[in-house]
């Protein structure tokens, strides 16, 4: 089983996107939930989370310009994010928190640059 996400894109500084992740409901009714992002020649790094009961945390990095949402029903997780910095360039995944190897898919590119 992977999750795959996508609404990656190209985006001027300063600008938004919103990323999706569709999860299985076996996956995500039990798990919490956790964006990731690998910038080039960097580590995969955990950037927010979302318990089962919707409490939220995030990396100080991103705190206050990106916000993780999930749809129980819809079993969905969200990313948005605001205020895109150039370092916020890389490839974004969604996963469980902790990880699970299985669960990893492709990834969805986030590039911002002017």
């Amino acid at each position: 089983v992977q999750l795959q996400a996508s609404g990656g894109g190209l985006v001027q500084p300063g600008g938004s996107l919103r990323l999706s992740c569709a999860a299985s409901g076996s996956i995500f009714s039990i798990n919490d939930m956790g964006w990731y992002r690998q910038a080039p020649g960097k580590q995969r790094e955990l950037v927010a989370v979302i318990t089962t009961g919707g409490i939220t945390n995030y990396r100080d990095s991103v705190k206050g310009r990106l916000t993780i949402s999930r749809d129980n029903a819809k079993t969905m997780v969200y990313l948005q994010m605001n205020s895109l910095e150039p370092e916020d360039t890389a490839v974004y995944y969604c996963n469980v928190v902790p990880s699970t190897y299985g669960y990893w898919g492709q990834g969805t590119q986030v590039t911002v640059s002017s």
